[in-house]
């Protein structure tokens, strides 16, 4: 029997380790660890994908007029300009307008969290589409310099490719989803949502100028995704599925952070995780007045209640 209570007591966590569980699960549960984890992780995936993975070689025919288009070896929109564009111009904007209009540092702080998981979001559901659908780009063949022998009339492998450079060659297989139309709705999609909250571009009668205003981030992300069109990269279908989980993300990440643009507070994120409250500010409100309100009553009834006292003086004086 003491063995027994010996070793129950023994399977118990000490003081020291519950105290230690119970601030990483306080700290956990009342700020954007998890966030910060989700963000960690989704980029080590995403580097992962860009060094190790590849993509499903479809089988093809070298008389697919669907995949003679040339290929263009100077694109209207590179990768360097895609990341300047719907990448860096969104965060600068956003810390442009943090240090002009000083907002609470809750909301600049989750208004800049949900750009950066947005972007790494997009990329990584984009990224993993492409490897697993496999589907060939329209300049395959030019990319694939086939070797002559290969016949022409057949399906054939990637093994008839005579191209040596590897990001060339492999990129040919990448073509669903368009991940310049996912990148330039993701990022630029964001910043169209961030500047009709901060505007109240749905309410009654906005004016034409804010409209124009949160309509420009759209125009410029529709723009990048026909350059690809252009550039005879991607057909129609891979730049409006593209285009459509970028500004999904985008859309799913805001509305994490804030509420609908149809909502009077739209230009305010909710609450953060350590707030007491459903005050938009992360501050005390919410429920506050209505408890006072309620208190209120209490006591505005308590002036005009009726004691004992009174009531056998009534009592008495109807006796008479």
């Amino acid at each position: 029997m003491a063995g027994d209570t010996a070793k129950r007591s023994s399977n118990k966590p000490s003081p020291e380790s519950s105290g230690i569980y119970d601030s990483i699960q306080r700290f956990w549960t009342k700020s954007y660890a998890g966030d910060y984890t989700g963000l960690i992780l989704l980029l080590a995936a995403y580097l992962l994908i860009q060094f190790f993975g590849e993509p499903f070689h479809r089988l093809f025919r070298l008389d697919d007029p669907r995949l003679g288009f040339p290929h263009a070896e100077v694109e209207r929109v590179s990768v360097s300009y895609l990341f300047l564009y719907a990448g860096l111009l969104p965060l600068l904007t956003l810390i442009a307008w943090a240090l002009i209009f000083r907002p609470s540092a809750h909301k600049a702080h989750v208004t800049i969290l949900g750009l950066f998981i947005t972007i790494f979001l997009t990329c990584f559901i984009t990224d993993v589409i492409k490897d697993a659908v496999g589907r060939p780009r329209p300049d395959l063949v030019a990319r694939c310099k086939a070797d002559l022998t290969a016949p022409l009339h057949e399906l054939v492998s990637v093994d008839v490719c005579t191209e040596t450079n590897h990001h060339v060659l492999h990129d040919g297989w990448r073509s669903f989803p368009s991940g310049h139309s996912s990148f330039a709705f993701a990022g630029l999609g964001y910043l169209a949502m961030f500047f009709g909250s901060q505007t109240h571009v749905l309410r009654a009668r906005a004016d034409l100028a804010v409209v124009l205003l949160c309509l420009a981030p759209l125009l410029g992300a529709g723009l990048i995704a026909m350059s690809r069109l252009e550039d005879y990269r991607h057909d129609y279908a891979d730049v409006l599925f593209g285009s459509l989980i970028g500004f999904s993300v985008a859309y799913f990440n805001w509305r994490r952070y804030y509420p609908s643009l149809m909502s009077r507070g739209c230009d305010e994120p909710h609450a953060g995780p350590g707030s007491r409250t459903g005050s938009p500010s992360g501050g005390e409100g919410g429920f506050r007045r209505v408890r006072d309100e309620e208190e209120g009553f209490v006591a505005e009834a308590g002036r005009f209640s009726i004691g004992d006292d009174e009531v056998e003086a009534f009592e008495r004086s109807r006796s008479r």
